[in-house]
């Protein structure tokens, strides 16, 4: 459905850093610039992050939240571990097990350096 997902960053050069650091967990290489962004591919999708174009400041989305898939949990606290050592924020429950309809999730949520809210998220197979 999506073809990629870009945030606003407020640094970019601070965001980028976040943001190597914390998709290094998932196995995602460094972001690769652009201009005034950084872009980060996996065989499942883009993921960018940019200094907005018509030179308005940078904003977070009240309300919204971009997830990342981990594939293990282990890989979720490796990502929540990162990005507080790279400028990250905590936000919402620490780290750990949520059960819902969609089953049991293994949930991890930041606020990365220019406020946007993510998360990472391992979804634990069913037995």
């Amino acid at each position: 459905m999506f073809s990629h997902v870009m945030l606003g960053a407020k640094d970019l050069e601070s965001s980028r850093q976040f943001y190597d650091a914390l998709l290094g967990t998932l196995g995602i290489g460094p972001g690769v610039a652009n201009k005034q962004r950084y872009f980060y591919r996996s065989p499942t999708g883009v993921f960018a992050i940019t200094t907005p174009i018509d030179g308005q400041p940078a904003t977070h989305a009240n309300g919204g939240t971009l997830g990342f898939q981990a594939q293990s949990e282990a890989q979720v606290l490796a990502f929540h571990a990162a990005g507080l050592a790279h400028g990250g924020t905590e936000c919402e429950d620490p780290p750990g097990m949520r059960e819902g309809p969609a089953g049991q999730l293994y949930l991890a949520y930041l606020r990365d350096p220019s406020g946007n809210k993510i998360c990472a998220m391992y979804r634990v197979p069913k037995k």
